[in-house]
């Protein structure tokens, strides 16, 4: 009897097909514990080397073999390939990733294999990165690849972030794809150049005319800008480019930038003739900066968009190598940038930009200056805000997120930032999902749940978020008690969590920090206080701020010991009261704005400010101040304190000098002392008590505070030329 040769369906022979195509194409690096491959390199340049390095080094952590490294060796079955010509349609830093021909073959452009070995760590061998010398992977004894032909690129060209790893951890630079400043910008000339192209200690004094004309004058300074229009300014930092290009061949754009600081623009006939026209300030220096660029059409050059430059101009339109660094500095961050007034004001102003050219360099500020140690709940406007500079035509982003180490989970939001500044479609809640069970273990749902809530009583409270934040601000809203007590249920849960885990129980531990700083911070303002309690947590706070080495509280430097220290002294109550306590003010030369409201007791009710100015502190701007003390009756007085703020990326400046007098009657008054205060130029904010006192007691009803402001912001300030403030929040009289 004759068989039938059986007949396979067509969608057998496809399985069938598609089983020795999968199977073919597999690349096998480790079997059984034994190296099978080895790593060969094309090219000898040093984005290469390093992409062997890395995946020679992470191999070995996960299967404990080393995959040789050879370079123009013949290519076998089964080796990884890296470097070559890559595939078209691969922009700047992409990568190519296929093992389509039998091996596993890398190539991309710039940084490209570099970023196409973390990938294949990360996406095949299940690698992850978390933060400063943090990973996880887990050992395996055979590493096989399956069929890869996988084409990725960035979505901007350059991308930039904070996290305090960068700076000891090359590895957590290279896994987020980031880059730094100096590694782009010739001689490390990135923002606020003006000063350093055209040093005013060099050309202030002898010629005022290159820099600003405003209230009547020139001001040379520090934080001056320049005279756009003057020719002889356009010449010298001509040259001075041409030779820091001719110093650094390797590198093709610099960054000329106006210095730091508001409305300190040159109006002069010249160069407002020119903002006139355009309809803004950002005219003159998109014109200047168009002259560098026709001089020099093979490099490119960026310039901020920054404060009163933010809106584009209306008719000249920045050449193709000029680069627009638009920063919104001034936005509310609760909700995102299309959802308020002052975000909306900043969508306005890069859509203008947009229209008028494709080079945006888009700087976005997820940061509290003022209080790293505080909560910032801006989880849920990140991928808005990078989709809509993206849309806008951005493609360099700079993402300043709140980096330093103890900030408010600084390594989730670094995480989060760099995978939406690769991929902006990227799903938020899964990233956040993976990274908080790889990071924090079983304690990731209490977290998350934080994370939840937090956000939901930030939005419900009406309370705007902001780059110079506190914690007291939010004390009736995100951070009022009952929703404080919440947060911390769910850290004592997360702790308990991971109870038996020392790595992970620390990491919770350094999550909790910002929730411990906003109880102190509030603490402090409350008239009626647990002092025993507050002991408790100032100790603990202290000891977790030493055990996690938390470097700073805030931009200005300022150390999370020293604030304990402060804290046990100036902030809880001492053992004598002062005698001010509830007294009657008058005065004399008025406080500024809202503060002559505050000011009828904030100097007299006891509570000490903070590092910002949101609580306690009266202030006075661009002018002097005066008041008087009546204690009610006569008193026998041995010493008088004035409390003042030192802030200067505020404009508050310690006065200049400080007068005290008393009086019986409140008529004829005897001058005390007088104290002439040293200018202070630190960025470190400081509190400054300035006493006088007596061996002998002295009878007074009355007491005069003179003080002498320096009223206008001197050439080292940012704010030259315009008026500073000095605060008070507090005269203790003893």
């Amino acid at each position: 009897m004759k068989m039938k040769t059986p007949i396979l369906s067509s969608s057998v022979l496809l399985i069938l097909l598609s089983f020795c195509l999968t199977t073919q194409a597999q690349v096998s690096l480790i079997k059984n514990g034994k190296t099978n491959s080895k790593i060969v390199l094309l090219e000898k340049n040093e984005n290469e080397k390093t992409s062997a390095n890395l995946l020679q080094s992470f191999v070995h952590k996960i299967s404990g073999c080393t995959l040789p490294i050879e370079e123009n060796t013949r290519v076998r079955k089964g080796d990884i390939v890296i470097g070559g010509k890559t595939s078209e349609g691969v922009t700047e830093d992409g990568f190519h990733l296929t093992t389509k021909e039998g091996y596993l073959r890398i190539s991309g452009l710039d940084k490209g294999t570099i970023y196409g070995v973390v990938t294949l760590l990360e996406q095949y061998l299940g690698v992850d990165y978390w933060g400063e010398n943090e990973y996880s992977l887990t050992p395996q004894a055979t590493i096989t690849l399956p069929l890869i032909d996988r084409i990725e690129n960035p979505a901007f060209r350059y991308r930039q972030t904070q996290c305090y790893a960068l700076q000891t951890d090359s590895v957590y630079k290279w896994w987020n794809r980031l880059e730094e400043p100096q590694e782009v910008f010739a001689a490390g000339y990135w923002v606020h150049t003006f000063d350093k192209l055209l040093p005013s200690s060099v050309y202030g004094e002898e010629h005022p005319e290159y820099y600003s004309y405003f209230k009547g004058k020139r001001h040379p300074g520090k934080a001056s800008q320049w005279c756009l229009t003057n020719p002889s300014v356009f010449e010298i930092v001509a040259q001075r480019i041409d030779s820091i290009f001719r110093a650094n061949p390797d590198k093709h754009i610099i960054s000329v930038s106006q210095n730091d600081g508001n409305y300190t623009n040159c109006t002069c006939d010249s160069c407002k003739a020119i903002d006139d026209r355009e309809g803004a300030l950002s005219g003159s220096i998109i014109t200047f900066l168009n002259k560098l660029a026709a001089r020099f059409p093979d490099k490119e050059f960026s310039t901020l968009a920054y404060l009163y430059t933010m809106n584009p101009p209306k008719h000249i339109k920045p050449l193709p190598n000029v680069n627009i660094m638009l920063c919104d500095i001034d936005c509310n961050r609760e909700v995102s940038l299309t959802e308020n007034a002052s975000g909306r004001e900043f969508v306005k102003a890069m859509e203008g930009w947009s229209a008028i050219t494709n080079n945006i360099f888009v700087w976005d500020y997820g940061i509290n200056f003022d209080n790293y140690l505080s909560p910032f709940p801006n989880f849920h406007i990140l991928q808005d805000n990078i989709r809509l500079f993206k849309k806008n035509h951005a493609t360099m982003h700079f993402s300043q997120i709140a980096g330093s180490r103890g900030g408010d989970f600084a390594e989730l939001r670094a995480y989060l930032v760099s995978k939406l500044m690769w991929n902006p479609e990227a799903n938020v809640d899964s990233l956040m999902q993976h990274f908080l069970h790889g990071y924090y273990g079983e304690a990731a749902p209490y977290i998350y749940r934080y994370i939840q809530v937090m956000e939901g009583a930030l939005i419900g409270s009406g309370q705007r978020l902001w780059i110079y934040d506190s914690p007291v601000s939010h004390k009736n809203g995100m951070l009022k008690p009952a929703l404080m007590r919440r947060y911390n249920q769910l850290f004592d849960q997360a702790e308990k969590a991971v109870a038996t885990d020392d790595v992970l129980l620390r990491r919770v531990q350094r999550a909790r920090l910002p929730i411990q700083y906003s109880a102190l911070e509030i603490a402090r303002t409350e008239t009626e206080k647990d002092l025993a309690d507050i002991s408790r947590q100032l100790a603990l706070f202290e000891e977790r701020v030493k055990l996690f080495d938390v470097p700073t509280l805030n931009e200005r430097s300022n150390s999370p010991i020293e604030y304990c220290h402060l804290y046990k002294e100036r902030y809880m109550p001492q053992k004598e009261q002062s005698l001010a306590l509830g007294a009657k003010v008058t005065y004399l030369i008025p406080p500024t704005g809202k503060y002559a409201e505050l000011g009828k007791t904030a100097l007299v009710d006891g509570l000490f400010g903070g590092a910002t100015y949101a609580d306690s502190w009266v202030g006075w701007e661009g002018t002097d101040g005066a008041f008087v003390i009546d204690l009610g009756e006569s008193k026998d007085i041995r010493s008088i304190e004035t409390d003042f703020l030192h802030q200067i990326g505020a404009w508050i400046l310690f006065p200049l000098q400080v007068v005290y007098s008393y009086s019986e009657d409140g008529e004829h008054y005897t001058r005390w002392q007088t104290h002439d205060l040293p200018e202070d130029r630190s960025g470190v904010v400081k509190f400054n008590g300035i006493k006088t006192e007596s061996a002998q007691s002295i009878k007074m009803r009355y007491l005069k505070v003179e003080v002498s402001g320096t009223k206008v912001c001197p050439t080292w300030h940012y704010g030259v030329g315009h008026p500073s403030w000095f605060f008070i929040d507090e005269v203790t009289i003893k």
